[in-house]
């Protein structure tokens, strides 16, 4: 099937993509193979990552891609394969899965933005960096070790205590309607 999906080449999107059992804490657990993963495709299919967070179940990534180039999907679905080939776990494969060569560990979807303008980037990067502490991993976003949050501190962008300590509960439904 083909999703109706942004393609502006050049352009920045903000994602999400799942694993398919949101029990699972495969995307921390395996950070390694994941950021591995990524590497390779960016070797061969060059973006910017200009902000990412990892949690245990799905991530959230800002990706700009290069001048003449729309095709993330393609990206994602080298990333999702490479990861997915490295990992020794069992898997239930469901039928339909097998038959694809698919092993069941993500969501066979993802969800794409295309970024309108700066107001929108920052938006988006903002709820990347909080998003550990609204799903209650942490009370800081400086606690949470898998996130672009820490290279934007590097550069100057932000401070370490950006968002202060926050509880969980504060930050319901925040940002869900950045877009």
């Amino acid at each position: 099937m083909q999703y109706r999906r942004a393609l502006t080449p050049g352009a920045s999107y903000f994602f999400t993509v799942n694993l398919a059992d949101r029990k699972q804490r495969f995307l921390v657990d395996y950070i390694g193979q994941l950021r591995q993963s990524v590497r390779k495709v960016k070797q061969t299919h060059p973006f910017t990552i200009d902000a990412m967070v990892i949690l245990p179940d799905h991530l959230h990534a800002i990706w700009t891609l290069p001048e003449c180039d729309s095709d993330y999907s393609n990206r994602w679905s080298r990333i999702k394969a490479n990861f997915s080939r490295n990992l020794s776990v069992n898997d239930n494969i469901s039928a339909s899965r097998s038959k694809k060569g698919e092993r069941g560990i993500w969501q066979r979807r993802f969800w794409e933005h295309l970024i309108r303008d700066e107001n929108d980037f920052n938006r988006h990067v903002d709820y990347i960096h909080i998003n550990p502490v609204k799903h209650g991993y942490v009370s800081q976003c400086q606690d949470w070790p898998y996130s672009s949050f820490h290279r934007y501190v590097r550069k100057g962008l932000l401070m370490p205590d950006w968002a202060g300590k926050v509880e969980a509960a504060e930050l319901k439904g925040w940002g869900e309607r950045v877009w």
